[in-house]
């Protein structure tokens, strides 16, 4: 009876476990009904593309959410979790949409779970929500993470470009920009090695000036980071690269049209009107089928 009794009791206690750790994970995803209705609709327009490639897929995905309003600040949520939020997107998260819409359609798992082990994936260190911190922050260290996961392949030095003078510090040294980071020494220390582990990689970018003559390697659905000049940081935009009658332009949620568009000007036009961009760099997501 003692036997029985024990086998009884492991097995409750490795039940509730299991219960455990799938509504930890499940706490994780922040979603709405809406959400989940536009995922659904994504994925029964996206029936209509099983023979196109990984890069036209990207495309339509990215224009599948043309006119979706412009939101910032969108995963700043307390405690840390995976957000998913298709009704408004700023310019990083619609990237990261995309991208991980994509993956799940090219991957023939159209499922609302797997998008959100996509999204996690790209947009956590390790695939794994565990703090603010465990998110990834900088673009150069989005890049630098996701290619040694095999999600994406930085080609800019391929197309020409030079190296990238990188001095990130900017998180660190405007804590009072983050609420997560507001009055917690002990994060903005860990955010503050990052930086430096950063800084010491070697990155490129296109120059400006360049940029037309450099991108004839530009595929449709690349993603296209705008470097900038401000202090501390690396990139202030970021798109996916779409070309149209010959002209290479790009898919963005825009801050100032305050929704998802596709740019009139070229990417060397938009880059050189904006004063504190200094250049591009092109990053090539590698989708699994």
């Amino acid at each position: 009876m003692r036997i029985i009794h024990k086998s009884i009791s492991f097995a409750l206690l490795l039940l509730a476990s299991i219960i455990h750790i799938s509504a930890q994970q499940c706490c994780e995803v922040d979603a709405t009904a809406e959400d989940k209705a536009i995922f659904e609709r994504y994925i029964t327009a996206s029936k209509k593309w099983e023979s196109l490639s990984s890069e036209d897929v990207i495309i339509n995905t990215a224009k599948f959410f043309l006119g979706i309003p412009y939101v910032a600040a969108t995963l700043e949520k307390e405690p840390e979790r995976l957000v998913i939020n298709l009704r408004e997107m700023d310019c990083t998260t619609f990237v990261e949409n995309v991208l991980s819409l994509s993956q799940t359609v090219r991957s023939n798992n159209p499922t609302f779970e797997a998008f959100c082990n996509n999204l996690r994936n790209l947009r956590y260190r390790y695939g794994k929500v565990d703090g603010y911190a465990s998110r990834i922050h900088y673009t150069t260290d989005w890049i630098y993470v996701n290619s040694r996961k095999g999600l994406v392949e930085d080609i800019t030095k391929s197309l020409g470009g030079e190296v990238l003078p990188l001095k990130l510090s900017f998180m660190s040294t405007h804590p009072d920009s983050y609420k997560q980071m507001k009055d917690n020494p002990a994060l903005i220390e860990a955010i503050a090695a990052k930086e430096k582990e950063i800084n010491k990689r070697s990155y490129y970018y296109i120059p400006e000036s360049e940029i037309n003559a450099k991108s004839s390697g530009v595929k449709n659905g690349d993603v296209v980071c705008f470097t900038t000049s401000i202090e501390g940081l690396d990139t202030s935009h970021v798109g996916i690269a779409h070309w149209v009658n010959g002209e290479l332009t790009f898919i963005h949620a825009s801050s100032t049209k305050k929704h998802v568009i596709v740019n009139d000007d070229n990417i060397q036009a938009y880059t050189e009107g904006i004063r504190r961009n200094s250049g591009v760099m092109f990053i090539r997501p590698l989708l699994v089928n």
